[in-house]
């Protein structure tokens, strides 16, 4: 057989190979990367629509929590993992927007080595005050911070919370004093003890410390009121015209991952995202529910980076 012909049949075999791959998609269990610690919201994500995966597949869909770095280290393994949908990884705005900003040397490229999949939620945050603070509003909050300017602490537990400080700083022109936490979760403990006067802290974490009154709620950080939190104004309408933050959270996977596979995971997980028992699970811890097809969703990465990028370069903010 000539030469040409043999590699000729060598490249269909080896594309009817792929093809029949795809076809039986999955055949094994699927790993899904969790970059963060058990509990958090990338986990709790995670966890809900890989069972629902691993029910309509009947693959199993183990999650791995690799944490460390601010989500670097588990991106990176899943940067580096084979290309062939048997690897995914939890993502969020702040692995996949802000970190390229704060870290300039990571290890992978944001957008060339992942294929994005689908976000499972989006999430606004409620920035609150231990009550001992004498604001009530954002207007009030700006106000005495130019009053008492690098007085006034402001825990954060990563680098969304780390920016949304630094927006609101950049904006409000005031000089607030951020305080790092191993997480969200522990800055909003850190504000319910008085250790600091405030916090981004996630609604649905939020909300029944308002209600008790152990936290004050200063205004939420989208341009739409939260359904969890009706009574709360936005920063935007409550002294920060524009301001706006949310934390998305959704699946990749490594950037050379067919995209037949990349589709047909996108289109069950959108699935599962849009049944009524999910969304209303998630709409009942102050999630928005999007259903983005994989090009829609490496739109806003790419929209994340250049914004993100500019609120860095004109904070001079950096990641630690």
């Amino acid at each position: 057989m000539p030469k040409f012909a043999r590699l000729l049949a060598a490249t269909v075999c080896c594309l009817i190979a792929a093809l029949t791959a795809q076809a039986q998609y999955p055949a094994k269990p699927i790993r899904l990367i969790v970059p963060f610690a058990p509990g958090g919201p990338s986990d709790l994500l995670g966890r809900l629509v890989g069972q629902k995966l691993s029910e309509a597949w009947g693959q199993q869909v183990l999650i791995d929590n690799r944490t460390g770095a601010n989500g670097i280290v588990g991106v990176d393994l899943a940067a580096k993992s084979a290309p062939d949908g048997y690897t995914l990884v939890m993502g969020t705005n702040g692995t996949h927007g802000i970190n390229a900003a704060l870290f300039p040397k990571l290890p992978y490229n944001t957008v060339s080595d992942f294929a994005p999949i689908a976000r499972f939620g989006v999430a606004p945050y409620v920035l609150v005050a231990h009550p001992s603070l004498p604001v009530h509003s954002a207007k009030e909050l700006i106000q005495l911070a130019k009053a008492r300017p690098g007085d006034i602490a402001c825990g954060y537990g990563g680098s969304p919370t780390q920016l949304s400080i630094e927006l609101f700083k950049s904006m409000a022109h005031v000089d607030l004093l951020p305080v790092p936490y191993k997480g969200n979760a522990p800055a909003v403990t850190a504000v319910l003890s008085g250790q600091v006067s405030l916090v981004f802290g996630g609604i649905a974490q939020s909300a029944s410390h308002i209600k008790a009154g152990k936290l004050r709620a200063i205004g939420v950080t989208s341009m739409r009121r939260s359904p969890a939190l009706p009574q709360v104004a936005t920063i935007n309408e409550s002294g920060l015209p524009g301001f706006e933050v949310a934390t998305w959270y959704g699946m990749l996977a490594p950037g050379a991952t067919p995209r037949a596979v990349v589709e047909r995971l996108n289109a069950e997980v959108v699935r599962i995202l849009q049944s009524p028992e999910v969304r209303d699970r998630l709409l009942g811890q102050a999630f928005e529910v999007p259903a983005d097809t994989p090009d829609q969703f490496a739109a806003i990465i790419k929209t994340e980076l250049a914004r993100w990028a500019k609120v860095v370069k004109a904070t001079g903010a950096r990641g630690g």
